[in-house]
């Protein structure tokens, strides 16, 4: 488990999470052209009441890499 602090809306919180999703948040926010503390404020932002924050984060980066990717276009 790792502890890190984050600035999410112009305050400081420490996030309790294992290496494999923070690794996983870094992926998921470049791939978003996001910083992580921006990534974490939407993620902050939109999860349910009464709901911690690591849980939130977890779901959000399990629910993400559930999603079907895209389909590639024909090049025919």
């Amino acid at each position: 488990m790792a502890k890190r602090s984050i600035a999410i809306a112009g305050h400081r919180t420490s996030i309790s999470l294992e290496e494999p999703f923070w690794s996983a948040l870094a992926e998921i926010a470049a791939a978003r052209s996001l910083s992580l503390s921006g990534l974490v404020a939407e993620i902050d932002r939109d999860r349910p009441p009464r709901t911690n924050l690591s849980s939130a984060v977890r779901m959000f980066v399990l629910a993400w890499f559930r999603e079907p990717a895209p389909a590639a276009p024909d090049h025919q």
